[in-house]
C-alpha cells in the first residue's frame, strides 16, 4: 500500500480533484546576501540623493524601500538617502523621499523649514540641538542648507547659541606636513594607512575609504560622523605613531 505522502500517492493526487504542482522553475541568479539588498544598490541610492533628482525616482520607483536606505561611510559614519538630501538643501529630493516614505527626522525638518517641530525635538529632548548629522555636520548648517524656506529655523537655532557644532583647534601647515604619510600596522600590502590633507584638513584613507578627520586638540582626531572614535598621533622613537580607538584599541600604525 502506498504511503499518503508517496511519491505515487501525490501524483495520483490530480486524480482526486487536487491540482496537480508544477516543479518550480530553477533560479539561476540569486544573490549572495539575499534576501538582504545589495549594499552597491544602498550606496547609490544615497550618492545620488545629493543632488540626482532623476536616478533617485529611478532608483526608488524600482525599489521602493530604498527610500529608507542608509550606508556607513566608514568608522558608523551612517547616512541616509532623506540625511544626504538634508544636509546639501535639496529640498525637492527631500519631499520626493518623503513622500515614498522616508522617516522624517529632526534634520531633515531643519532644512525644510519646519519650525515647530524642530522646537518640539528641542523642547522634547534636553541638547537635542548639539547633536550633529551625518560627516558631522550640524544641525543649524542644516537649516542654512534651507535657505530661505529655513530661514526661521536657523534664526531659532542660532540663538540657542549651541546647535552649531563645536569649535575646532586649528592645525598649522607645519603640523599638518608633520602627521601626512604612510602609516604601516603589518607586512601586507593593503595593511596601511595614508594620512593626506585637503582644503578641510587631514583625511584617513585606506582601501578606497578616505574619512575627514575633526581635530579636538593635543593631536586628537575623531572621525566625520563618528565623534565615539578617537584617532592619535603620538611621537614613538622611531617616528610618528597612529592608534585608532572604538573604543578599545583597534590598531597601531607607525609613519614609514
Amino acid at each position: 500500500m502506498d504511503h499518503p505522502f508517496s511519491r505515487r500517492g501525490f501524483l495520483g493526487a490530480g486524480t482526486l480533484g487536487l491540482p496537480l504542482m508544477a516543479a518550480a522553475p530553477a533560479t539561476s541568479a540569486v544573490p549572495a546576501n539575499f534576501p538582504n539588498q545589495p549594499i552597491e544598490m544602498a550606496k547609490e541610492i544615497v550618492t545620488v540623493s545629493h543632488s540626482n533628482i532623476k536616478r533617485v525616482k529611478e532608483l526608488v520607483e524600482a525599489h521602493p524601500s530604498l527610500s529608507n536606505a542608509a550606508i556607513d561611510w566608514g568608522f558608523g559614519d551612517w547616512e541616509s538617502a532623506l540625511g544626504a538630501a538634508s544636509h546639501v538643501g535639496n529640498r525637492e529630493i527631500a519631499e520626493y523621499l518623503l513622500s515614498k516614505g522616508a522617516r522624517p527626522t529632526l534634520f531633515s525638518a531643519a532644512m525644510l523649514g519646519q519650525l515647530e517641530v524642530v522646537k518640539a525635538f528641542v523642547m522634547a529632548q534636553s541638547g537635542v540641538q548639539k547633536i550633529t548629522g551625518p560627516h558631522s555636520i550640524s544641525l543649524l548648517a542644516h537649516a542654512k542648507a534651507g535657505g530661505t524656506g529655513a530661514a526661521a529655523v536657523f534664526k531659532y537655532l542660532e540663538a540657542l547659541g549651541d546647535a552649531g557644532g563645536p569649535n575646532r583647534p586649528p592645525l598649522t601647515a607645519e603640523e599638518l606636513a608633520h602627521l601626512k604619510g604612510t602609516y604601516v600596522f603589518g607586512d601586507g600590502p593593503t595593511e596601511r594607512v595614508e594620512i593626506d590633507s585637503t582644503p578641510q584638513g587631514l583625511r584617513f584613507a585606506r582601501g578606497g575609504h578616505a574619512s575627514r578627520l575633526l581635530h579636538l586638540g593635543d593631536h586628537l582626531f575623531h572621525p566625520a560622523g563618528a565623534s565615539a572614535v578617537q584617532i592619535r598621533f603620538t611621537k614613538g622613537a622611531g617616528g610618528a605613531v597612529l592608534t585608532v580607538h572604538d573604543p578599545d584599541l583597534i590598531l597601531t600604525a607607525r609613519r614609514m
